[in-house]
């Protein structure tokens, strides 16, 4: 089974509050992405800002919790934690984040099905972008990252699968994001 990395260490900054404990349709955008990532085992979820107030959210779901001590070099980091959480046996690993509410089980289990080895990535706006499915051979790409970087660029080879998935340009980042529904 493929496991999955939930980045969720951000302190939200432009919103002004934590964005994984917004609430969307009755529950927080944490435990969104945890539902999203279900058929995934284990589902790591890496923490950081506010580390506390997220472990309680997250408490009785079937997650491992990683915080990650230096959130404020930026995503790279949690990546790089996630990474390292991971048995030394996976074949890949499922990445996604919090704040994109449109992202649901039924993504997951298209992002799954398309897996085969070579890197899965949704295809919004014109780019593709997490959720995403790295093979391990892209880990050490992962690890070498460094500064508020993610593995968008790791998702540009010709290799690389696409899901379409529009909905993924809708993310929350700012006050009202969640209420338009879009962005």
């Amino acid at each position: 089974m493929l496991p999955a990395v939930i980045l969720a260490a951000g302190a939200s900054r432009r919103l002004g509050r934590p964005k994984q404990l917004e609430r969307y349709h009755g529950e927080s955008l944490l435990r969104r992405a945890v539902a999203a990532a279900a058929a995934c085992r284990p589902v790591v979820v890496v923490t950081g800002c506010r580390a506390e107030a997220m472990a309680r959210e997250l408490e009785g779901l079937p997650v491992r919790v990683v915080v990650n001590a230096g959130w404020e070099e930026g995503m790279a980091s949690s990546l790089r934690e996630g990474v390292r959480a991971l048995d030394p046996g996976a074949e890949g690993a499922l990445f996604l984040v919090c704040d994109q509410p449109a992202v649901d089980a039924a993504l997951v289990a298209r992002l799954l099905e398309a897996w085969k080895g070579a890197p899965v990535a949704c295809a919004y706006g014109g780019v593709r972008g997490i959720p995403a499915i790295l093979p391990a051979r892209a880990f050490p790409a992962l690890l070498a990252l460094r500064g508020d970087r993610g593995a968008r660029t790791l998702l540009q080879g010709d290799d690389v699968v696409e899901v379409p998935f529009p909905e993924g340009a809708w993310d929350v980042d700012e006050p009202g994001d969640l209420d338009t529904g879009q962005k």
